[in-house]
């Protein structure tokens, strides 16, 4: 497969039933094959969407003394600000060429949880930044859980099977800025090669080159989206969930040409987990005589702790 196959969340909530299985069909085999679709039908408004990049900006564009406030030790990045270079992906020495945001889940009724994650951070000098962030947030999440119920009907599983493991999941909301390249980087490129850590990653910002996925021959396509779509890929969660039915596929940003070095890059990613306690066990559907199973039992919060060990943001 060498194009990202498009669909839209409009068809899953329809009330014609074959317009939901042609959905359902279409992302599930989608998922199988390349581990990408782009979505149409979502649940963000455009002026959401233009809101969420002004605020953005803004705060990206702010001095770094004034920025550095915003990172808080000790939390592994999981809220806040995190400066530049300081990520690196699995295996990866050199920090990626970004700096980004952490908003995090807005936990309801729910006092374990809320002691369990970290508090966000205000952003004192920009009054619409956390407001703008938290609609966002929600939006994306109510498109995740719609995704994940068609793949659960894919999976033969009941539709609401994900529900309660997503409803005040540990979700984070990652705004990322790309700063102009300044000098030839030596090995260090915009977000290195990867697989997500979480159950499925919606990203807003995949129109224009940058962001390539590669594909089971090993070669690198060039994942765009419209300006309506979000690009939507399953992550490592929900692969081992699946014994790799579905795929999580390898992805990076590539450096601009060198003539669009003096320009930023801004994406932003929705990162859907579960909450912690959620086992991410293969599920028995997915074992059969020729796919064995591939995974030991873990849950999603043992899975992420390693996961963030390996990534260099938190220490055994």
């Amino acid at each position: 497969m060498n194009k990202i196959p498009s669909v839209n969340l409009n068809d899953f909530l329809s009330n014609d039933a074959e317009l939901k299985q042609k959905f359902v069909s279409e992302i599930g085999h989608a998922y199988e094959s390349i581990g990408f679709v782009a979505l149409k039908g979502h649940f963000l408004k455009d002026a959401l969407v233009d809101s969420l990049y002004n605020e953005v900006k803004k705060f990206f564009d702010m001095p770094v003394e004034q920025k550095r406030q915003y990172e808080i030790p000790g939390i592994g990045g999981q809220r806040g600000y995190v400066s530049f270079g300081k990520e690196s992906a699995k295996g990866k020495k050199e920090g990626d060429l970004k700096e980004f945001w952490h908003f995090g889940q807005y936990v309801e009724n729910n006092p374990q949880l809320e002691e369990e994650y970290h508090s966000n951070v205000q952003v004192n000098e920009l009054p619409e930044f956390n407001s703008v962030g938290k609609e966002a947030f929600k939006m994306l999440e109510k498109t995740a859980k719609y995704v994940l119920r068609a793949l659960a009907l894919y999976l033969d599983l009941e539709e609401t099977y994900f529900d309660e493991f997503i409803h005040n999941g540990n979700s984070i909301l990652r705004p990322i800025h790309y700063p102009p390249i300044t000098k030839a980087p030596e090995k260090a490129v915009r977000a290195a090669a990867h697989g997500d850590i979480n159950l499925i990653t919606l990203l807003m910002g995949a129109q224009g080159r940058g962001l390539q996925v590669q594909n089971h021959n090993g070669d690198w396509i060039d994942a765009i989206a419209e300006a309506d779509e979000l690009m939507i890929n399953v992550g490592d969660m929900l692969s081992r969930h699946t014994n790799n039915k579905l795929k999580s596929t390898i992805h990076r940003v590539v450096n601009p040409p060198k003539e669009l070095w003096g320009n930023s890059r801004y994406s932003i990613p929705f990162f859907m987990h579960p909450i912690s306690a959620m086992k991410l066990d293969v599920l028995d559907s997915c074992v059969d005589e020729n796919n064995p199973k591939q995974f030991e039992d873990i849950t999603a919060g043992e899975f992420l702790n390693q996961r963030l060990e390996e990534l260099g943001l938190t220490k055994s």
